[in-house]
């Protein structure tokens, strides 16, 4: 009896390991691709190579494969998220969130209103257009694979969300800091308008930097703790979720999940200064690795069949909040006098 319950786990676990060896291969090459274009970055490259692997080599469609890839896209995405959090100061958040906080109250208002109202316009699938919505308002990838880790899409609607903000993100490197120029902004208010109007990380800093002046490490900071805001909204999102599905007496780890709990918490430990200075580097890079190896187990789970089938509406609704948000964060901008 002690055998079987000793060898159930290790069956577990040896179910998963071909797979997930197959997307620690494709993570690892999307790694390097992401150094050599940071603009584009690991996690985009990883989603796409996983969907090209899988589509042109068929023993990578084999179903022994399967549990690895859902392994990945699934508990690996919620252990990034955990790990991400080593990088965040609550300190930062509470020094540049009290200034910034009317623009990115009201960005992300009109980011998730806006997917509501233009997607239910534009028929698109509500977790599609709640990842769309989260991923524009919040923290683009980051965003999504939290509110995957809650919402369980499909993995199409997942792949589907990451394009359309890789899309915007590559638009936002381009365009914001001429317009920028062009509109006469300070380095302190391009700093605000690209850390709450660029979708993701690595192309806020591509912007910003480019911008000049005091912008790049302004705008990491307000992008920081933009970051912050996917606390209450994937906590809500669970909630609804929970409720959809008529659970009348709710859990609580099934309205604030375990990885949530786990990214404020190593956000917490960082601000405390118990975890060293040396360490940030090493730990975002592990953060990073993880995102991109979720994101080539979701790759590796798709089929371009299933992706054409949703049509060219989320790209739309997608470019349509873009342009929102970067307009009413200029706009709260002139309001407020920030």
């Amino acid at each position: 009896m002690a055998r079987t319950a000793v060898a159930a786990p290790q069956t577990h676990i040896a179910t998963r390991l071909p797979g997930l060896a197959v997307t620690l291969l494709v993570a690892a090459v999307a790694t390097g691709l992401g150094l050599l274009v940071p603009v584009v970055g690991g996690p985009v490259f990883a989603i796409v190579l996983g969907v090209l692997a899988a589509t042109t080599l068929k023993p990578l469609r084999a179903t022994r494969l399967t549990p690895g890839y859902t392994f990945a896209s699934k508990t690996v995405l919620q252990l990034s998220i955990v790990v991400l959090g080593t990088g965040l100061s609550l300190q930062q958040v509470v020094h540049v969130g009290v200034s910034s906080l009317p623009v990115m109250l009201g960005t992300l208002a009109v980011a998730l209103g806006g997917a509501w109202l233009l997607g239910k316009w534009l028929k698109v699938g509500s977790d599609t257009k709640t990842l769309i919505g989260v991923g524009t308002g919040i923290c683009g990838a980051s965003a999504i694979a939290a509110t995957t880790a809650v919402i369980k899409p499909k993995s199409t609607e997942t792949a589907y969300a990451i394009g359309t903000i890789f899309t915007f993100n590559i638009a936002a490197v381009l365009l914001f800091p001429p317009i920028g120029h062009l509109l006469g902004l300070s380095p302190h208010a391009f700093g605000l308008w690209a850390g709450t109007a660029v979708n993701d990380t690595s192309s806020v800093v591509a912007a910003a930097y480019a911008y000049g002046g005091d912008a790049g490490p302004y705008a990491i900071v307000v992008k920081l703790t933009r970051s912050l805001m996917i606390i209450p909204i994937v906590i809500t999102l669970a909630f609804l979720k929970a409720r959809r599905n008529d659970e009348v007496h709710l859990p609580w780890h099934r309205i604030v999940p375990a990885f949530l709990i786990g990214f404020v918490l190593a956000a917490a430990t960082d601000t405390a200064g118990l975890i060293p200075d040396s360490w940030h580097p090493a730990l975002s890079a592990l953060g990073a690795f993880l995102i991109t190896t979720a994101l080539a187990g979701i790759g590796l789970s798709l089929r371009f069949a299933d992706m054409r089938k949703a049509g060219a509406r989320p790209l739309l609704l997608g470019g349509l909040l873009w342009i929102a948000v970067a307009a009413s964060s200029l706009g709260i901008q002139a309001l407020t006098g920030l």
